[in-house]
């Protein structure tokens, strides 16, 4: 069975392996969506954040910082978190699309991209980078 389906999420978990959480690619309203859910939480993910993340990170050539923050808080500079909802990215701003809950790019898009092939991740207990494989 192909995995990253609603009915074969992938099973994933934080940089620092302190949550475990799934994710799956999704159509709504006509949009690939990553449906990303934490206990009860549901947070929703423009698809393309994996190709245009990665692209940014060959680009970067050298490990980021993940930074990850909740929507409500401000992004460090120069994480992978500021990037995900700057207007500088190739979406013009947010890849997360629930309003309220579009932070947090930075704490669960990168395992994905590390279980997909597409990156490395560090494992620290915090402060964790990630560089374009």
């Amino acid at each position: 069975m192909e995995k990253g389906t609603k009915d074969n999420p992938w099973q994933l978990k934080t940089a620092p392996g302190t949550s475990d959480y799934t994710m799956y690619k999704a159509e709504k309203d006509g949009k690939e969506i990553l449906v990303c859910t934490v206990g009860s939480t549901v947070l929703h993910y423009d698809f393309r954040c994996i190709q245009d993340l990665h692209d940014m990170l060959k680009a970067h050539g050298d490990w980021m910082e993940l930074g990850s923050a909740d929507e409500q808080k401000p992004a460090k500079d120069g994480t992978v978190e500021a990037w995900g909802r700057s207007p500088e990215n190739p979406v013009g701003g947010w890849y997360g699309l629930k309003k309220g809950f579009r932070g947090r790019f930075g704490m669960y898009i990168p395992p994905l991209m590390e279980a997909l092939g597409l990156a490395e991740l560090e494992h620290n207990p915090r402060n964790n980078r990630m560089r374009a494989r």
